[in-house]
């Protein structure tokens, strides 16, 4: 799978990853614009900006005018905001590649920011925050990344609090727009049955008009932590749901590799540690995983479980045993190979289509600028060896690395920071 990165004049950059009998193609957009480039007054407003886009532009003044256009192609269509990036995609048949394209750099360049559609999704916006405040699965995740960066960027909740979603103004959201929407700042993938250099001149005609520069740096973000952390969040539920997991590293980091068969050993597949501890064995939960998420300058690794309320006690020292285990044992040669397989299999049945590769080789370039292709990422992963994860695994797993969020009816808060230990 070999791809194509392409730097226009305007620094625009243009990623074609053909696809040779892909029935369909997929466009995608990504934009240094998230919550990492946030200020606290502006708190999710990448994300508001990314809703308001499908509301109308000056070709296609009704958010129904976009809908009923892609919907018209049969594509599969959305938007999604990250703490590094915004990114905006439609797939389709390969044949209507040249409308999907319009269509994505038409919202990209030239959304109207209607007041009064501003003002009508700010309903949509709040009632989204409230729908992940009330799925704990989901919450807890947003908790863990607010226990380890408090207030700062990557600690905020990317979707933004409902006060602040409250008061934002157009004149916000035309300057941000302005400020980071930017050519430089700006990766587009084309992956697909294509033609690479008819795909790249399209691309430059459609994104003409792209304003040139690149936007601010964020802010570098602050890693301060000396003893282990407890955030409970306490809610009468039927399960309990928790986070445990330690800082790590950003996504350029060499040692990204062996965190991922660390993660895969620990916790994912069914045959995991993890899963064969707490849900096979003590019957305890009926999720049960680990995994990692880096990005541009921080990262963490995070293992994740629901869990029977009474249980919480004994499943969290479980789970620390666990990584005790690994910590202090060096992992056998059929286990690391398994491991490595499960996550060579797992990586490439996600590219198998063109919107997943898109996603893949986009995510790479926005992210790190820098892209290995999936058999140089398979190669890498199968490299890694049992002493690099043991030495991985004594780095990051320790007390001044370790943290817990927990949503649950449990409140003896001091005996969970007792049983929170890696000694």
């Amino acid at each position: 799978m070999e791809y194509k990165k392409t730097t226009l004049n305007n620094n625009l950059r243009v990623v074609t990853v053909p696809k040779p009998g892909s029935p369909t193609t997929t466009v995608l957009v990504l934009v240094e614009a998230g919550s990492a480039f946030e200020t606290k007054n502006i708190n999710g407003l990448s994300h508001f900006l990314e809703h308001m886009v499908f509301k109308g532009t000056e070709k296609r003044p009704r958010s129904i005018d976009i809908a009923s256009e892609l919907d018209g192609l049969g594509a599969a269509y959305n938007a999604f905001t990250s703490v590094d990036c915004t990114g905006y995609y439609a797939k389709a048949a390969n044949e209507n590649f040249d409308k999907i394209l319009d269509v994505v750099s038409d919202i990209y360049l030239h959304s109207t920011f209607d007041q009064k559609e501003i003002d009508k999704e700010r309903g949509v916006i709040i009632e989204e925050i409230n729908m992940y405040e009330d799925l704990p699965m989901r919450n807890v995740g947003d908790l863990f990344t607010s226990l380890l960066y408090g207030d700062q960027p990557a600690g905020w909740n990317v979707a933004g609090e409902k006060e602040i979603i409250k008061q934002l103004s157009r004149e916000d959201f035309l300057k941000y727009h302005k400020d980071r929407y930017l050519s430089g700042s700006t990766v587009v993938v084309v992956a697909g049955d294509i033609n690479e250099e008819d795909a790249i001149k399209k691309v430059e005609q459609a994104f003409v008009g792209t304003n040139a520069g690149r936007g601010s740096a964020r802010v570098k973000i602050l890693e301060e932590q000396s003893a282990p952390r407890i955030l409970l969040k306490n809610k009468k539920s039927d399960q309990t749901h928790l986070v445990i997991g330690v800082r790590a590293f950003d996504a350029f980091d060499n040692r990204r590799f062996a965190l991922q068969i660390l993660s895969d050993i620990l916790g994912g597949s069914m045959s995991s540690r993890l899963f064969q501890k707490v849900r096979e064995e003590l019957g305890a939960a009926y999720y049960v995983r680990s995994g990692s998420d880096l990005y541009f300058d921080h990262g963490y690794l995070g293992i994740s479980a629901g869990i029977d309320n009474g249980r919480i006690l004994q499943v969290t020292e479980a789970i620390l045993g666990v990584v005790r285990e690994l910590t202090n044992s060096p992992v056998g040669e059929k286990e690391l190979e398994m491991s490595k397989e499960h996550f060579v299999g797992n990586m490439l049945m996600d590219i198998e289509t063109s919107d997943q590769l898109a996603n893949f080789y986009g995510g790479m370039e926005v992210v790190n600028g820098q892209i290995l292709t999936a058999e140089e990422t398979i190669k890498r992963i199968r490299s890694v060896s049992a002493p690099e994860i043991s030495s991985l695994a004594k780095e990051l797993f320790r007390n001044d690395r370790l943290n817990m969020a927990s949503i649950t009816p449990f409140e003896d808060r001091e005996k969970l920071q007792n049983t929170l230990t890696l000694e």
